[in-house]
């Protein structure tokens, strides 16, 4: 079995397992930017995008409950306008990055919500995230022009 296939497996399973937050949070915020460098903001919202390709989901729904098996918390719709979409998150992985000293980067779910939003309304989209360090949530906004259609 190749990697792509135990990973479609473990996105398909009800079956739910712990990780570790300390290791999670270890290569997310020092290993990661340390190999990637002063791009690591970047690279990380093109690997989101890159993600998100993989994995197409076709309902807010569904990109809820992606977020969810993630791990990377849970996601809300807060507004949604003709060209925008507001979303909120929330995870205890926020209130540890938050404390901590790190950098706080949340371009892979950004990059992912982009996509995901692109993919649904087929429309160029772009995420932008907003960390809230008093209530330890992050929101992100989606845009796009709909004449800007893929």
């Amino acid at each position: 079995m190749n990697e792509s296939t135990a990973v479609e497996l473990n996105l398909q399973s009800d079956e739910s397992r712990n990780i570790s937050l300390f290791g999670y949070e270890l290569i997310r915020e020092f290993v990661l930017p340390e190999v990637l460098g002063k791009d690591t903001p970047e690279i990380l919202y093109w690997a989101g995008k890159s993600l998100a390709r993989k994995h197409p989901l076709n309902t807010f729904d569904d990109i809820i409950e992606f977020f969810t098996r993630a791990s990377w918390g849970q996601l809300e719709i807060k507004k949604e306008r003709k060209d925008e979409i507001e979303f909120e998150l929330v995870s205890p992985l926020i209130v540890s990055r938050v404390k901590s000293k790190a950098e706080h980067y949340f371009q892979i779910e950004a990059g992912f919500l982009a996509e995901q939003i692109q993919h649904q309304k087929q429309v160029i989209a772009e995420a932008f995230e907003h960390p809230v360090k008093k209530a330890n949530k992050v929101q992100f906004t989606v845009k796009w022009d709909r004449k800007d259609t893929i």
